[in-house]
């Protein structure tokens, strides 16, 4: 026997179950809706474009250009036709994607069976059935349906309809989108102004046509007039084809224009309050934009002192960033510095989503003043991507700890590194020099690195025996793959599988692999580096 019932819910579930269903309506979604995917770009391009191009086929055979040509005439109606089919299909692809009746099924197929209640087809048929009449009575959607109708060329009225199909560009411009959302958020204001120059446009009408009708010797033959004059009067054009005579009319006149002059201001300033209000809005969808087109960029969470500083270095090593900032006057010098800069806190799940997090940021820099703001943006950071690579800053040590277990991949102490390198380094002029020259930007100071080779100069000597003060460098650290013959040395990292001794003993003794890290002038390094390589046994 034939059960509608079990036969929709078995439907539900196996599209439910279906890979393929679900890969196809994720195809479409990515293709009709998501904001920030590259299909819907390429898609929206090529809509525009065809909407355009059949708008001109419209109005280029509306002149009788194909009538003289039975071919051309063929190939425009095909076309027609053609992209009426397209927007057939789009419509009923929006329709499809606007609510998904699987899961509402299941939904109310689990209710059924929890609750033990009977399942009513018809309930769950009208809840499907008001889910798709909401699209349908959505305004784009009511867009999309009068732009197919200036194909019934039969009904020459239906041509009026022509103007939806430009107005359809609507859903394709992110920018003329945002216009209408201004409208729509003053939309009390605008009915308002409305039915307030709709009064003055029928009283104007009514009291024209009393004073300069045809029998009182005027130029106004009927209503239709009255109303054509008035609403040209409101608006201050003044075509002057109907002029009033009479003194009645010229005051009506007068105070029409001085009516339409206020209606125009008022209009004139819930746009601007509008566009003010939305201003924001615009330059961050600006933004996003630009970061849509990028990939392997970084966040950096904060725009203070030490935000600025690492700013300003990737700019120099052409990295492309962005920077999300809660002050305004920090946002206002990271533009003025003319790098992409979004004014919201960095710390809420839709703002980090909007900056890429998850579609091409490679790695996310916490560098607020607050250790705690740091600590929110890290967990946020890594709830919304497990695997990117997050650096937090820390002003206060007992706050380390915290960070790494909020999922931070790397903690900085930049006050405790200044310290910790003034009590290293006082009294050798060297490092102090150099340390100061990388600071001030001097290109012939550098930091760089000198690798411990199998037979070398290096291998197996301490590391007093090397003298670094007469070649004019200074060591920061040493990096070696294991610490068990290291153990009694200070200041010992882990990094990553290796260990990093910072300003290690002099009797540190130096092994195959081992990675000195030097500072000094270019010119030093680069020598002694040439000296170890040169010590080296010939193969």
């Amino acid at each position: 026997m034939f059960d509608a019932k079990n036969i929709l819910i078995k439907i539900a579930y196996t599209l439910d179950k279906s890979a393929r269903y679900t890969k196809t309506k994720a195809f479409f979604f990515e293709l009709m809706e998501n904001p920030h995917s590259q299909l819907r770009a390429c898609f929206d391009g090529y809509m525009i474009g065809l909407v355009t191009l059949s708008v001109f086929l419209i109005i280029y055979e509306s002149k009788g250009q194909f009538g003289k040509m039975g071919q051309l005439s063929f190939a425009g109606n095909f076309f027609e036709k053609s992209v009426v089919f397209i927007f057939i299909i789009e419509y009923l692809l929006r329709g499809w994607l606007y609510s998904d009746s699987r899961k509402t099924i299941l939904a109310y197929h689990e209710k059924v069976v929890y609750l033990q209640i009977p399942f009513k087809l018809n309930t769950i048929l009208k809840v499907i059935f008001f889910e798709k009449l909401a699209y349908v009575r959505s305004p784009l959607a009511f867009i999309d349906f009068l732009a197919m109708l200036p194909n019934y060329r039969g009904w020459v009225f239906l041509q009026i309809f022509l103007i939806f199909r430009l107005i359809k560009l609507l859903r394709y411009s992110s920018s003329i989108k945002l216009f209408a959302e201004v409208l729509a958020s003053k939309h009390f204001e605008l009915i308002t102004l409305a039915i307030f120059m709709g009064f003055l446009v029928f009283i104007s009408s009514i009291a024209i046509y009393l004073f300069e009708n045809s029998h009182e010797g005027g130029q106004v033959k009927n209503i239709y007039d009255a109303f054509y004059w008035s609403i040209v009067t409101v608006s201050t054009v003044g075509y002057g084809d109907i002029t009033p005579k009479s003194l009645g009319g010229r005051l009506v006149a007068i105070s029409l224009i001085l009516s339409g002059l206020g209606v125009l201001s008022f209009f004139t300033s819930i746009i601007v309050s509008a566009f003010n209000d939305k201003m924001h809005d615009l330059r961050e969808n600006r933004t996003y934009a630009l970061l849509d087109k990028h990939k392997d960029f970084i966040i950096i969470c904060g725009y203070g002192r030490v935000g600025q500083e690492v700013a300003q270095q990737l700019y120099k090593d052409k990295q492309f960033f962005v920077i999300i900032d809660k002050n305004k006057e920090r946002i206002f010098l990271a533009k003025k510095a003319r790098f992409l800069a979004i004014h919201d806190d960095a710390s809420k799940n839709d703002v980090l989503l909007n900056a890429g997090i998850n579609r091409g940021a490679a790695a996310v820099l916490c560098t607020v003043g607050n250790d705690v703001a740091n600590v929110y943006i890290t967990l946020s950071s890594r709830y919304l991507n497990p695997v990117i690579r997050i650096i937090a800053r820390a002003n206060r040590h007992d706050n380390v700890r915290k960070l790494y277990q909020a999922g931070a991949t790397h903690v900085i102490e930049p006050f405790e590194m200044a310290g910790l390198l003034a009590a290293e380094y006082i009294g050798q002029p060297v490092a102090i020099e150099a340390l100061l020259g990388i600071l001030h930007e001097q290109k012939q100071i550098t930091m760089d690195t000198i690798l411990v080779r199998e037979g070398s100069m290096l291998e197996g000597i301490a590391l007093m025996e090397i003298d670094f003060a007469a070649r004019k460098l200074s060591l920061i650290g040493v990096i070696s793959a294991s610490s068990s013959s290291h153990r009694q040395h200070r200041n010992q990292y882990q990094v990553e599988k290796q260990h990093f001794f910072f300003n290690p003993e002099r009797h540190f003794q130096c092994r195959k692999n081992d990675i000195l890290v030097l500072l000094g002038r270019d010119v030093s390094i680069a020598y002694f580096r040439e000296q170890v390589i040169q010590s080296c046994p010939k193969m």
